[in-house]
């Protein structure tokens, strides 16, 4: 599978979002987004916003490097941060990408993956952070997770919008709903 890509039988359900009245929302489908221009945000994104919440209820949100494989959102850290944590103990994040004018936002569950990952896996997620943040010069070796540290973000749910100078606010509104996995 190519990397970063989702399987076509795993597509998720592209539709327009639920809102109130006065959102400006075409009737039709017209300008809804196709998953393509999300995934390609979420390849091509160096920071992504990961917010969790903390056991007493509170948000917590914090910036993340990750990289998207595989139709999920990898990253990686210290499972004794606040972050993870709060994922130990409530899985369900939102992430959000940094711009305010392409809005990218997915809801889902993360979790750690379980050490050790598998060499395919870990050799994959190693060599396309090492390409993405080679400004950065963060390169995970391919053991790195061996003893964890690594997390995985499955979405359920995407929104994603465009705003640019000249757009009618709201033609572009999509939601993506990604199915369940079998079994």
């Amino acid at each position: 599978m190519e990397s970063g890509r989702l399987g076509a039988a795993r597509e998720p359900l592209v539709e327009r979002p639920t809102v109130p009245d006065g959102y400006g929302l075409p009737a039709d489908d017209s300008g809804l987004l196709e998953w393509a221009w999300a995934e390609e945000k979420l390849s091509t994104g160096l920071n992504y916003w990961v917010a969790t919440v903390r056991p007493d209820g509170r948000p917590h949100a914090t910036p993340v490097w990750g990289v998207w494989f595989d139709g999920a959102l990898y990253f990686d850290g210290s499972a004794e941060t606040r972050r993870m944590r709060n994922i130990a103990s409530n899985p369900n994040v939102a992430v959000h990408l940094e711009s305010g004018d392409e809005v990218l936002i997915l809801e889902g569950e993360a979790s750690a993956v379980p050490p050790p990952p598998s060499r395919a896996l870990a050799g994959s997620l190693a060599a396309t952070y090492a390409a993405k943040y080679v400004a950065h010069a963060y390169a995970p070796a391919v053991d790195q997770w061996d003893d964890g540290g690594l997390y995985v973000m499955r979405p359920r749910i995407g929104l994603g919008w465009t705003l640019r100078p000249g757009e009618e606010f709201g033609k572009s509104y999509t939601r993506w709903r990604f199915p369940r996995e079998a079994g």
